[in-house]
């Protein structure tokens, strides 16, 4: 139901042209959205991951021709190819586009070596970092770092994500609470402290990952640390909290895909590793439930809201809609409850349950 809601609601041409699909960015959609002048690079990144959730649970032509014509889609709309500035941009959209080809057979080779490429080169150690937020930025983020790991690493660049989760863990962790902060300046230093979610749900991706590949105990370690950490200051009975619109819409469905990741993929059958999965998939199966019960009922379709402990609000229209920062960042819209991101969100919240449901979690 959250997949048809997504697919009735926000999928349209692009520009008219056949066999086109993109996401519009808003329900209801002002004009500039409708025709695309609005779309969001990385949200239709994650619309291509649900996608791909969908197809992977139920494989059907539908949903395998869907995601091949959101993938097209998405480089015609970005007009320069597949890359942009924006190094997490990129890393989602290499994410999404690896395991479509990986698990349904689309064709996107000559997209995942263009954004391989960009993705390795920006890397920085001379300046202390790992990658900067965008080209030419002297911010070194997690939103960026976490992404562009687990993306390196699943294109087998097993040594570079390793390098990318120790940097991670050393000049972002909080020693205090044990979570990660949202970036570093640098050569400044200066840490900006902010803790999202998605941050947390990458680095616990990345780092189950990395176990699965390399054996190496750290590791797992620091998925344990994490994931109790998040338990501690980011869950209420088990329920991850409050959320937003705009970018912030899809923080939390992200860290419900990585949770999943934690909970279906981290080896070990030593207490502590079996405690891991579990706890895991318990703030998953919460959250989704929140959601399911906190949704509105909208044409027969859910709405879900941006905030999973609260009933989700309906739209009164296309006014208040969000727009651009000048560092690159989309607000929320006036009511949250329209953007993509906040919809997509809870679509992924579904497809992370439904898979921590079938392996018995």
């Amino acid at each position: 139901m959250a997949e048809s809601a997504i697919v009735s609601r926000h999928l349209r041409p692009l520009w008219a042209l056949p066999g086109s699909e993109l996401g519009v960015v808003g329900w209801p959609a002002t004009k500039r959205e409708r025709v695309f002048g609005s779309w969001h690079y990385w949200w239709q990144a994650h619309l291509i991951d649900c996608a791909t959730d969908a197809a992977n649970r139920v494989p059907t032509p539908v949903r395998r021709k869907r995601i091949a014509a959101l993938a097209r889609s998405h480089r015609i709309r970005n007009l320069t190819g597949w890359t942009n500035r924006y190094y997490d941009d990129m890393a989602w959209l290499a994410i999404a586009l690896e395991r479509a080809e990986r698990t349904q057979g689309t064709d996107v080779r000559s997209a995942l070596v263009a954004l391989e490429k960009k993705l390795f080169a920006g890397w920085e150690p001379q300046t202390g970092g790992g990658v900067p937020w965008r080209v030419g930025s002297d911010y070194f983020n997690a939103p960026a770092n976490g992404p562009v790991g687990i993306a390196l690493l699943r294109l087998g660049r097993i040594q570079r994500a390793q390098e990318t989760a120790d940097w991670l863990d050393e000049t972002l962790r909080d020693p205090e609470t044990g979570l990660i902060f949202d970036g570093i300046h640098l050569p400044s230093g200066e840490i900006e402290r902010p803790v999202f979610s998605y941050c947390q749900g990458v680095v616990l991706g990345l780092e189950t990952e990395l176990a699965v590949q390399t054996g190496e105990a750290r590791h797992t370690d620091r998925v344990h640390r994490l994931l109790a950490a998040v338990e501690e200051h980011m869950t209420t009975d088990g329920v991850v909290h409050g959320g937003g619109g705009g970018d912030g819409g899809l923080f939390n469905g992200v860290m419900a895909r990585y949770l999943a990741v934690v909970a279906v993929m981290l080896p070990g059958e030593d207490r502590q590793q079996v405690a891991d999965r579990r706890a895991a998939a318990a703030i998953v199966r919460a959250s989704a439930t929140a959601a399911w019960a906190n949704r509105l009922e909208v044409e027969g379709e859910p709405l879900f809201g941006y905030d999973w402990g609260k009933p989700a609000k309906l739209p009164g229209g296309s006014a208040g809609a969000g727009s651009f920062t000048a560092g690159g960042s989309v607000t929320s819209s006036q009511v949250p409850e329209r953007d993509l991101s906040v919809q997509l969100s809870g679509w992924l919240l579904m497809e992370a349950a439904h898979l921590v449901s079938a392996a018995g979690l």
